[in-house]
């Protein structure tokens, strides 16, 4: 799907309200520029694939641009990809992820970044993710990264062995976002020697004597690399300005990455005195967590579940969508094989239904549906399903009762099929579940596993179908019980005839 909607072809009534992490609140939104709003997104560090709880983020953040577009607004979204910086702990110590990773693999860090890079962009196109309005990448900004710094260095940094460091002291309110200052908060940090603050950073850190890294560069304060940190605060106000409307991220980010980032925009624009209230960013939004039966997914822990494992196993991946458009990003979800078969199950009865009603509606458009349009020329039963729709996702997003008014539109009687193939459309478009393209036969993946091909499948069933035709039952039941055996699941008298059956965990 495209950006389809313009603000001159759309407006909801309902009023805009998010959460913003930094009040703890749900507030009015109201873009800073009149019609457009700018969005920035920590993105991945791609030194390994994504998993699916760092997807859920992406989720979320694309049903927050698609309701930005629901409400009428031009959008302008930035991603980034951190290809450098990023320690293997939350802040100072141990390795640099990417290096490692090179390392491990024997391959170039370059080699790694562009693997990686390459896996998470399919996973965004297989969620049906909107491609960003740019991909931002870490190294290409790492002029801007030393420019930065020297301007933030005299009144707010110190110079270590080790590199150079924010002193998290030269700010007002630092760790507001995370719930204020406190130092058993940053427990978990690996101390350096010599820093001031548990609490500080680094902002340039320097090649250790007598090591070469596969990425370094020249600086005031020595060979070395940028902070972690650094490179967002960099790129959002490069690409969108500050201050900017959204910065989005997951819970994790929300205790130490981005009050590190608030510090360093405080420190750059000099607004820690006349405007203490400054971020960077009006608002700050995040998701919580994708949790197992063991707690926080996170690649950490090995054996970690991927998108494309999930595929692996037969799963649409737009299943894994709605199994997160059925929860609020505020709240933590579960993942198990039952609940993302579950949504594999109602996914697929969303997609029947709505075959249904365009094959009753041969030749009738129903694409693109203007907004104006419907609330003008909806049936009475359709109308106020609509603004039932826009009150849910204008209330933070809120899709758990966004997706329960989808299904009614599909069950509706007596109405007119092309308004309620409008409608669903509509909806679809906030949704982002790609309703109107996919059919049945598409979510019929072929598991990696599979002990049976799909062509041997088919075969078997008019085998089956031949045996029963001559009420040989019996071997009719044994081809049956054969290919349940192998994986397939026989469904007699549908027209899809068989699926898969799902083996998960």
């Amino acid at each position: 799907m495209s950006d389809q909607f313009t603000p001159a072809e759309q407006h909801a009534d309902a009023p805009l309200r998010l959460f913003n992490s930094l009040t703890r609140t749900v507030e009015p939104f109201a873009p800073i520029d009149p019609g457009h709003a700018r969005v920035y997104s920590c993105g991945p560090t791609v030194y390994n694939y994504a998993h699916l709880g760092n997807l859920r983020a992406y989720v979320f953040t694309d049903t927050l641009r698609r309701t930005l577009l629901w409400k009428g607004l031009d959008v302008t979204h930035i991603i980034n990809i951190t290809d450098v910086g990023h320690l293997t702990s939350d802040a100072d110590a141990g390795d640099d992820k990417m290096e490692a990773a090179a390392r491990a693999q024997a391959k170039s860090i370059w080699d790694i970044a562009a693997h990686y890079t390459d896996a998470f962009k399919r996973n965004i196109a297989d969620l049906n993710i909107l491609p960003p309005s740019e991909w931002t990448v870490a190294t290409d900004y790492v002029p801007q990264m030393i420019e930065f710094a020297k301007k933030i260095a005299p009144a707010h940094c110190y110079e270590l062995d080790t590199g150079l460091y924010f002193d998290s002291s030269t700010v007002p309110d630092y760790g507001a976002l995370a719930g204020g200052r406190d130092d058993a908060a940053h427990a978990r940090i690996d101390p350096v020697a010599g820093k001031r603050n548990p609490s500080d950073f680094a902002i340039w850190r320097k090649s250790p004597p007598g090591e070469q890294r596969q990425m370094e560069w020249d600086s005031p304060w020595g060979k070395g690399a940028p902070g972690w940190h650094l490179e967002c605060s960099v790129m959002s106000e490069a690409r969108l300005g500050h201050p900017f409307d959204i910065h989005t991220g997951g819970i994790d980010h929300r205790e130490i990455h981005h009050p590190n980032e608030i510090a360093q925009n405080q420190a750059y624009c000099g607004c820690t005195d006349a405007q203490p209230g400054f971020t960077g960013a009006r608002w700050w939004m995040h998701n919580n967590f994708l949790v197992d039966r063991q707690g926080k997914m996170s690649k950490s822990k090995g054996g970690f579940t991927t998108l494309f494992s999930l595929i692996d196993a037969g799963v649409h991946p737009l299943a894994y969508r709605l199994l997160c458009l059925g929860a609020h990003y505020r709240s933590e979800l579960e993942f198990s094989a039952d609940s993302v078969g579950a949504a594999l199950t109602r996914l697929k009865r969303l997609i029947m239904g709505v075959e249904g009603l365009k094959a009753r509606a041969e030749g009738v458009t129903w694409q693109s549906p203007r907004l104006d349009y419907l609330r003008a020329n909806l049936h009475p039963k359709l109308a106020p399903l609509l603004e039932q729709f826009d009150a849910a996702i204008s209330d933070d997003l809120m899709t758990p009762r966004a997706l329960p008014l989808l299904e009614e539109t599909i069950a509706i009687k007596k109405v007119p099929v092309d308004e309620k193939l409008c409608l669903i459309a509509a909806f679809d478009q906030a949704l982002g579940l790609n309703l109107m393209h996919l059919t049945r036969a598409d979510l019929r993946l072929t598991p990696r596993d599979a002990q049976i091909r799909p062509e041997e499948v088919e075969a078997e069933l008019d085998r089956r179908q031949a045996a029963r035709a001559e009420k040989n039952f019996a071997l009719s039941d044994e081809i049956r019980d054969a290919l349940i055996e192998r994986g397939v699941d026989v469904m007699d008298g549908d027209p899809m005839r068989w699926e898969w059956r799902l083996k998960l965990g």
